[in-house]
C-alpha cells in the first residue's frame, strides 16, 4: 500500500492510530493523538479512510492484509464441557494463543505464569462445583508447563495421568477431583 505523509493509520497487531509524520525506506513514523511518534514497516500499518475514522474495532478496516490474517486464523467456538458415558469433562486449553489476544511483551515467564494461574482457577472453579474430571490441554513442547502442572497438582485432592491419547495426543493431562461426601 503506498503511504503519503499526513495519512491516518492504525496498527494492525497494536490498539495505536495516527497521522504519518515521516517516511522511511524501511519504516513509517507515525504520531498518536498523545504526541508520541512510534515506527512501524509499511505492513504493518493499515490506512484508515475519512468515512471510517471513529472506529470501535480495528475489524471495520477495509484493508486486504487484514482480511488474509481474518481468514486464515477463524476462531472456532468450542464448548469446555464434553460429557462422556454420562460423566460431565472440563476441557480446559491452556495453549497461550488460547489465553490472551496477543504476546507482544510476554517473555516466557509471563506467559507460563498465565497458563499455571488459569490452570490453578479452573481446578479451584471445578473443586467448587464438584467437576470429577478435567482435561488440561496444554502441548507437548519441552514439558515445562506439564512439570509445573504436575507440581500444581500435589497441592491439591486429585489424581492426574496422560489424557487419551486418541482423543489429545502426547500434550494433555487427566485430572480427577476426589470429591468430599459432604
Amino acid at each position: 500500500m503506498n503511504f503519503v505523509i499526513g495519512d491516518f493509520v492504525a496498527v494492525l497487531d497494536d490498539v495505536v492510530k495516527g497521522t504519518i509524520t515521516s517516511i522511511n525506506s524501511t519504516d513509517i513514523s507515525i504520531k498518536d493523538d498523545t504526541g508520541m511518534i512510534f515506527s512501524y514497516l509499511p505492513s504493518e500499518l493499515v490506512k484508515i479512510e475519512e468515512n471510517q475514522h471513529e472506529l470501535t474495532k480495528f475489524s471495520d478496516i477495509n484493508h486486504q492484509l487484514l482480511q488474509d490474517k481474518i481468514a486464515e486464523n477463524p476462531k472456532k467456538k468450542s464448548q469446555s464441557f464434553t460429557k462422556a458415558k454420562n460423566e460431565v469433562i472440563f476441557e480446559v486449553d491452556l495453549h497461550i494463543n488460547q489465553l490472551v489476544n496477543s504476546t507482544n511483551g510476554l517473555d516466557n515467564y509471563d506467559m507460563l505464569t498465565i497458563q499455571l494461574e488459569t490452570a490453578k482457577r479452573k481446578l479451584e472453579y471445578a473443586i467448587q462445583k464438584k467437576i470429577s474430571k478435567i482435561i488440561f490441554i496444554h502441548g507437548v513442547g519441552e514439558g515445562v508447563l506439564k512439570s509445573e502442572l504436575v507440581y500444581l497438582f500435589k497441592k491439591y485432592p486429585v489424581e492426574y495421568y496422560d489424557a487419551s491419547y486418541q482423543k489429545y495426543g502426547l500434550g494433555a493431562t487427566e485430572v480427577y477431583i476426589f470429591q468430599n461426601p459432604n
